[in-house]
């Protein structure tokens, strides 16, 4: 069955055709095809909260920043684009891995589990998990080199037992840095409208940390107040302070 764009994996938008045809991915073998779709989400996506979870692929890659949700848009988006199958798979995750990347205020009032999604891809006839995508290696560096000692964590938006080591390369298997973090298994979804119809709706991140900073918020002038994406991105000092 042929699969139309939709508003979230607008595949067809100018910036996303544009991007596949400047790099020739759309030339490349299966394999090389999945690799340069999936590298450039880590890799020149850093790790950041958008405004919100539903947004479109191409707002995710003009934003140059998104976590686990949104980037899992982008990565469906471009793997449509370049005719690999693929669908969604939902979660959610304990709070606790959220902890370090969102400010303590938001922290304190978020959900027990919020809402968490990977990439499956149809590989040499199996389902393959692509999750290792979240976090951009400068990040992740900051993460190893500050918790040098360790090797499972469940903090700073990583969720694994090889931190030093983590499965987020694409090699043909599946890939994984948030995955010690899962608590429920929420089921399967064909396209990114499964964020509002299928799955059931955990709050999303994004909207529970605007919660609690409107509430700290209130009261000061409306023109006073913090950017959306100020709001919802890391903490501006996090790569410089925790290596």
């Amino acid at each position: 069955m042929l699969l139309r764009p939709t508003p979230l994996l607008d595949y067809d938008h100018p910036s996303i055709r544009d991007l596949i045809a400047a790099r020739g991915w759309a030339d490349l073998p299966r394999f090389d095809r999945v690799g340069a779709a999936y590298d450039v989400v880590p890799d020149e996506v850093a790790f950041g909260y958008n405004r919100d979870d539903a947004i479109p692929a191409s707002t995710v890659l003009t934003d140059g920043f998104g976590q686990s949700n949104t980037k899992a848009t982008l990565l469906m988006a471009l793997l449509r684009a370049l005719g690999v199958p693929c669908r969604l798979h939902g979660f959610t995750i304990h709070k606790a891995l959220q902890r370090g990347v969102v400010p303590e205020v938001a922290y304190r009032i978020a959900p027990e589990e919020i809402l968490h999604f990977w990439v499956e891809i149809e590989w040499d006839g199996r389902w393959v998990n692509l999750e290792g995508f979240t976090l951009d290696a400068a990040f992740l560096g900051v993460l190893q080199r500050k918790f040098a000692g360790r090797s499972s964590l469940c903090a700073y938006g990583a969720g694994t037992a090889c931190l030093q080591a983590p499965d987020v390369i694409w090699s043909g298997g599946d890939t994984y840095i948030q995955r010690t973090g899962i608590a429920r298994d929420l089921g399967l979804g064909t396209t990114a409208t499964a964020k509002t119809s299928r799955l059931p709706r955990p709050t999303p991140i994004a909207t529970w940390t605007d919660r609690a900073l409107d509430r700290r918020d209130r009261g000061r002038a409306a023109g006073r107040r913090t950017s959306g994406r100020e709001r919802s991105s890391l903490p501006p000092d996090f790569r410089a302070t925790a290596g």
